[in-house]
């Protein structure tokens, strides 16, 4: 095994981890950033639409209008305390972006552009849509990511690439690092740290049609749960309106934004009967659900899955200056030009709203409530300080990982120059070695596509849009029978060197745990709330469901915790939209 020493370690290299290193690296640290792929292959680059913050620059904003708009968002399970830091600390993160080169859009004024999205208003949401998303055409994702790839390279941040981490390393003081398989190369890797930060993406590959890239397996939630430490909220996964038909590639909000039309199979502008005064620009949750109920009632095109998205009004240049991507992507796959033919689109698991619990310093926390597991961070979609809750408004989530990411990288660089290492626990690297060992020594005996297609095309089917006990205890049963098909996957006789078979199989192992998860955790809350509807159980229940879920694994064994919503401001109150 081969070994590194960095003062601070960061798993992943999207929007998250690059803020955390920059701000880290700038302090004076020695970061290394431990990357599945090359950074600027990370799934933050598939961000188009924007990130949203009140500057205020087309229209008069403020921030507390920001904040409500994400408590209402959230279906009032977002912790208000986290949001409304959030929602001030936009304002100057989107001018710190500026500054180090984001290349936003910009107005007439030379200011940065901001442009319409779902869920965001004006005057505490009685007033109609508001220009809150700073827009860098629709490729915002990678203007941020390459913007601070670049800035990390100039502070001399070490980034590995291609490397898979396999575990943390944890010990009652605290986290002393992470293992890691050299893809390329095909050995494994000991990186020591004083202080360890997961930012490794969501986990919407569990689903068979997905706007994710193929990356986004959960491995940080994954190697956390593994670990005996909880996950919070599983069962919120946010599924995007609007991919593009068969595919699932993001059809940006960006593109009802700037004016789109949802039209089902007799040209009707149906949003107008689910969400009746903010139609397009409704929020995630009732869009999809909208979408979903005119597939379900035989209204989809041709009485297929999908819906027609139309922008044949707009203006040509609006098209080609401020969605040049969206259109370049739909002439290449669908063979449609949008300024002429409407684009067919069905919606797709997007976004993980739950994830690895944390405090507002990015702390990982131990039982899920207060107390902190030392020297591990984690940020980004892996993380929930809970800004999303239930549901997360479109550009928050790019945002997120700026203003948490930036937090992560400043707390670490303050506490970590007090630290010493910790020592190796050498009985969990033994472990992990003897864990990578067994799977190449195995002969197979069942085949590692077939179980993944599998659950992806059941997780679609029995824990999507729509849910109910029935389909979510079928699901649970499935999930049982692949895990035990899991153990007869073997790479006897594969070279160790870009053996990405190994790379998927570990993936698998996180995707399965991960699902036993969210289906728990959706079992088990018996209300409709925000992104997880029960069809059993249709209506929002805060009597005895105001409260975040926990969940927890040893040994095969889950067992569920809650916790109370942080309440500062905005009680809750029905959601009409």
């Amino acid at each position: 095994m081969i070994k590194h020493k960095h003062q601070i370690i960061i798993v992943g290299a999207g929007i998250a981890g690059l803020s955390a290193a920059l701000e880290a690296a700038q302090a004076g640290n020695d970061v290394a950033v431990v990357s599945k792929v090359p950074p600027l292959r990370s799934h933050s680059v598939a961000a188009q639409g924007g990130t949203a913050a009140a500057l205020g620059n087309m229209e008069p904003d403020s921030w507390e209008w920001h904040f409500y708009d994400t408590v209402k968002g959230s279906d009032f399970l977002g912790d208000q305390d986290a949001q409304a830091l959030f929602c001030k600390e936009a304002i100057e993160t989107a001018y710190f972006l500026e500054h180090i080169g984001v290349p936003f859009s910009r107005g007439e004024n030379g200011r940065i552009l901001q442009r319409h999205f779902g869920g965001h208003y004006s005057e505490f949401g009685k007033g109609p849509y508001i220009k809150r998303s700073c827009l860098a055409a629709d490729r915002i994702g990678q203007a941020i990511v390459y913007t601070l790839w670049g800035q990390c390279l100039r502070l001399r941040v070490k980034f590995y690439k291609e490397f898979l981490v396999t575990h943390i390393l944890l010990q009652d003081e605290g986290c002393s690092g992470i293992m890691a398989w050299d893809i390329v190369r095909g050995e494994m890797h000991i990186f020591q740290g004083k202080l360890t930060l997961l930012a490794t993406g969501g986990c919407a590959r569990l689903f068979k049609i997905s706007t994710n890239s193929a990356i986004n397996t959960g491995d940080g939630m994954g190697m956390v749960l593994a670990a005996g430490l909880p996950l919070e909220d599983m069962e919120f996964i946010q599924f995007h309106p609007t991919a593009l038909y068969p595919w699932g590639f993001l059809i940006s909000e960006a593109v009802r934004g700037e004016g789109g039309h949802l039209l089902n199979q007799d040209g009707e502008r149906f949003m107008r009967i689910y969400a009746p005064a903010k139609l397009e620009l409704a929020p995630r949750d009732i869009v999809s659900r909208a979408i979903q109920g005119e597939i379900q009632a035989g209204r989809g095109i041709r009485g297929k899955p999908y819906v027609y998205l139309d922008i044949t009004h707009l203006e040509d240049q609006l098209i080609k200056e401020k969605l040049p991507q969206i259109r370049q992507m739909v002439l290449k796959f669908a063979g449609i030009d949008p300024k002429k033919q409407p684009i067919p689109v069905a919606p797709a698991a997007h976004y993980t709203m739950g994830g690895i619990p944390i405090n507002t310093n990015c702390e990982v926390l131990k039982n899920g409530k207060k107390t902190i597991v030392p020297r591990l961070f984690a940020t980004g979609e892996c993380a929930c300080v809970s800004i999303h809750g239930a549901n997360r408004l479109g550009t928050n989530s790019t945002m997120e990982c700026a203003v948490f990411g930036r937090r992560a990288g400043k707390y670490m660089a303050k506490i970590g120059k007090k630290l010493d290492f910790l020592p190796l626990p050498q009985g969990q690297v033994k472990e992990g070695w003897e864990e990578i060992n067994t799977l190449l020594n195995r002969t197979p005996k069942t085949s590692l596509a077939e179980i993944r297609e599998t659950l992806e095309e059941r997780m679609t089917q029995n824990c999507g849009i729509l849910r109910d006990e029935s389909s979510l205890k079928k699901q649970l049963e499935l999930i049982h029978n692949l895990k035990t098909a899991y153990q007869e996957i073997g790479l006897k006789g594969m070279p160790k060197e870009y053996n990405l078979a190994l790379q998927e199989v570990l993936e698998l192992k996180h995707m399965l745990n991960l699902s036993e998860a969210i289906v728990r955790c959706a079992l088990a809350r018996k209300e409709s709330r925000g992104a997880h509807y029960r069809t059993d159980f249709p209506t929002r229940d805060d009597k005895n469901w105001l409260k975040h879920t926990l969940i927890f694994e040893e040994n095969g064994t889950y067992k569920l915790d809650y916790k109370p919503v942080v309440i500062t401001r905005f009680e809750p109150e029905e959601r009409q939209f």
